[in-house]
């Protein structure tokens, strides 16, 4: 491959604070990116011209053309493992798979190269790659363009998996990525794609890996991800009309786990409420619940209950509203917490 061109785009110097949606946050952190480093290279199906189909590179190629925003075959064995040979040589790419459920053709390579690289040459070669995954449901989608596979990765170690919930974290958490030397595994909230919020470009961003306390409460902890935050926040108002006090955690980081904030929460509430849409078992919130029985039994005053979608396939789309958690689901957990 060429050496990518130096040149960058001119443009009128930004609003400090700017009201975005998730997917335009991602388009300007990824622009950010591009800008700052030449060695930052943008591939996946249909990113080029098309933009994404979300629309999250609209705009990059034309602006930073061909060789650095680049369309590949419908193969994502063969975009990872393109990914990987760049990675090594010194670039910086960052691989969209276009849905969720389209990351297992490139699973190996993952799980075999991207993850094992650094500690198989003794630290000799890093893989400093970003592979975003637009993840979940809510979207009407046919099969295999819902789900929510992020446990594989987590599991997996030399791996790190974030996930953002907001167009601020959007807007930092990329970038943050892109210039992380360790693979990351980027899960975006598809269905939250359109949610606005406010993005100063001029904040000091917290560190990646780093859980955030939205809310803060009394009586129940409630910790989740991605596009189940929206669903603990609004849980969390319709109980406080209720006299009910719910503290919100945004977890952002699925491995590591920071879990600090959500012990000390626990700690105070002596419940927990786990929110995801990924199935219950052998999963991210079963690894919160054990951690929380381990470290705060003696402050539990309720066992960890958790809110998940079920463990069966992703449903048609005509049945996804049955299947995934919502705001009744989490209050009924709260109810049943409380009244242990």
């Amino acid at each position: 491959m060429a050496a990518p061109t130096m040149d960058r785009p001119t443009s009128a110097a930004p609003a400090a604070v700017q009201t975005l949606t998730i997917a335009k946050a991602l388009n300007n952190g990824l622009r950010a990116s591009m800008e700052a480093n030449p060695k930052v290279i943008v591939m996946g199906e249909d990113v080029g011209k098309l933009g994404g189909v979300f629309r999250i590179t609209d705009g990059l190629q034309k602006d930073f053309g061909e060789q650095r925003v680049l369309d590949t075959p419908l193969a994502e064995s063969g975009i990872i493992g393109t990914a990987v040979g760049l990675a090594i040589r010194g670039y910086r790419p960052v691989c969209e798979i276009q849905f969720d459920g389209f990351i297992f053709p490139g699973f190996d390579q993952i799980v075999s190269q991207v993850a094992k690289l650094h500690f198989r040459t003794q630290g000799r070669l890093k893989v400093p790659m970003v592979i975003r995954v637009p993840f979940g449901g809510g979207i009407g989608a046919v099969e295999h363009h819902s789900e929510s596979p992020e446990s594989y990765f987590a599991h997996t170690a030399g791996l790190k998996v974030v996930s953002c919930s907001n167009p601020a974290d959007a807007y930092w958490m990329i970038q943050q990525a892109i210039d992380c030397d360790d693979p990351v595994l980027f899960f975006e909230p598809k269905r939250r794609y359109y949610e606005k919020g406010e993005v100063d470009t001029t904040a000091a961003p917290g560190p990646l890996f780093s859980s955030r306390t939205l809310r803060t409460g009394s009586d129940v902890t409630l910790v989740t991800y991605g596009p189940m935050v929206r669903t603990s926040l609004d849980a969390a108002a319709a109980a406080e009309e209720e006299g009910r006090s719910l503290e919100v955690i945004d977890l952002r980081t699925l491995s590591p786990l920071d879990l600090a904030p959500v012990f000390e929460s626990v700690r105070r509430t002596g419940r927990l409420v786990v929110v995801t849409e990924a199935p219950s078992e052998s999963s991210i919130s079963s690894e919160i619940a054990a951690k929380v029985q381990q470290e705060c039994f003696y402050s539990l005053q309720a066992p960890v209950l958790r809110v998940t979608g079920f463990d069966t396939p992703y449903p048609p789309s005509k049945l996804e509203e049955e299947f995934l958690p919502d705001l009744d689901r989490v209050l009924h957990a709260v109810d049943r917490s409380l009244a242990w």
